[in-house]
């Protein structure tokens, strides 16, 4: 409470915090605004009977529960984003301008994540609703109008990576994390009316052993996302003129969770892939796109196929995602350039070597903790037999991160105005 108050009491944090409910109101708003034609029950059932799609609503913020005109929400930035970082592996170049030329490379970075987001966002939004139309969701639409659609739904997210841009200038989180964030906690009512409406008294026991597994799915959510493995460093000596440098003790963090729920969005991006790239066949061959979809429903229809497929994926994009940001020779490089070094191991190679070890060590608990996560809510579903309790691992683990992440912020500026 006493942090709160001071927040509230610097004018200048008081008013960034405005700024950013301002702009998550207006994207709520956003939400709601539905394209025409839908069949509201059918849509609802759809969302309810496809794991994938139902998944993907989380990351639109509820959007595509309500066919708004921001349905797709920041899912096309966020592909983006992650083929241009897939590509810094392909193009020397393009890893320099990320990682070595500062706010100035990082810019270009996101400028052409932007100029992607485009076209990506018109084959999505194509897909969506071509997906939509066959299920009988969304009337059929002629030419002109489905063009229409497809440009309003990718003007809709474009509108949100603006949005979530503004809100990272404001310097009290993520901009995209918080819009997802605030589309997850959003649904957070409707969920518990739904638990409500339909209690039963003869499982008031799961109902209680839910509620306990919802709280350990908390904390260890916390626990692993805080969760780090010190290295230490030691610094050498330096007699300059008549001052000593140096000669201090110090660590390398490394983090258990070094790759957040990226590895999540990369696996959900890859069993979507099948389901997206039926729809837009159907621009060739109507039939070849009939035959994809069942098949691509039979497959990923079996819930344990799914989980098994799912929970793999992420383990393996966990690895990737962390070789990609995580690069030990480098690190043990710039160690040595400032004269630190990791007691009982040579500086240079060998320690890039250990390093490596560490990392590999560490990211396996981390990968197969992130992948039970994300199939938590399958697992409970086919344990309980329940449809409506459902532990949404992903959604509790975005919601985690983002508020600490927003915590840590808002400290770091808290302390800076104290300062004396």
């Amino acid at each position: 409470m006493e942090k709160l108050l001071q927040i509230f009491k610097t004018p200048e944090l008081r008013k960034k915090i405005l700024i950013v409910a301002g702009l998550l109101l207006a994207f709520r708003v956003l939400s709601v605004i539905p394209i025409p034609g839908i069949d509201a029950e059918r849509l609802q059932a759809f969302l309810q009977a496809n794991q994938l799609i139902g998944f993907f609503n989380v990351f639109s913020g509820g959007a595509l529960s309500n066919l708004s005109i921001v349905m797709l929400g920041v899912g096309p930035y966020i592909t983006a984003t992650i083929i241009m970082q897939l590509l810094t592996m392909i193009f020397p170049n393009l890893k320099e301008m990320y990682y070595e030329q500062g706010e100035i490379g990082r810019a270009k970075f996101n400028r052409w994540s932007r100029y992607i987001t485009v076209p990506l966002g018109f084959l999505q939004a194509y897909g969506f609703l071509n997906l939509l139309i066959s299920q009988q969701v969304l009337s059929p639409l002629d030419l002109n109008s489905t063009i229409q659609n497809v440009v309003l739904v990718t003007a809709g997210t474009m509108l949100l990576v603006w949005i979530g841009e503004l809100i990272s200038e404001q310097k009290i989180g993520n901009g995209v994390s918080l819009l997802i964030f605030a589309g997850i906690v959003s649904q957070l009512p409707g969920v518990v009316r739904n638990a409500i409406f339909n209690y039963n008294p003869s499982l008031v026991p799961t109902y209680v052993a839910f509620i306990v597994l919802s709280i350990v799915v908390i904390a260890g959510v916390v626990f692993v996302n805080e969760a780090e493995r010190k290295v230490p460093i030691s610094y050498a000596k330096r007699v300059v003129g008549n001052r000593v440098y140096g000669g201090s003790a110090s660590y390398l963090p490394l983090k258990v969770n070094q790759a957040g729920v990226i590895p999540i969005i990369f696996a959900i991006s890859i069993l979507l892939f099948p389901q997206f790239a039926a729809q837009i066949s159907a621009i060739f061959s109507p039939d070849l796109s009939i035959t994809l979809n069942n098949f691509v429903n039979k497959f990923l229809g079996n819930q344990s196929i799914y989980a098994a497929l799912y929970f793999g994926l992420v383990v393996i994009f966990t690895y990737f995602y962390t070789a990609i940001t995580f690069d030990p020779a480098e690190i043990s490089k710039n160690l040595q350039r400032s004269g630190g070094f990791i007691p009982g191991i040579r500086p240079g190679e060998p320690s890039g070597d250990f390093l490596r070890k560490v990392i590999n060590r560490i990211t396996l608990f981390g990968a197969v903790f992130l992948g039970l996560i994300a199939v938590l809510p399958t697992l409970t579903q086919i344990f309980t037999g329940i449809q409506f309790l459902s532990i949404g691992g992903t959604a509790l683990l975005i919601v985690v991160s983002v508020a600490l992440e927003v915590r840590r912020q808002v400290e770091s500026q808290l302390v800076m105005r104290e300062y004396e």
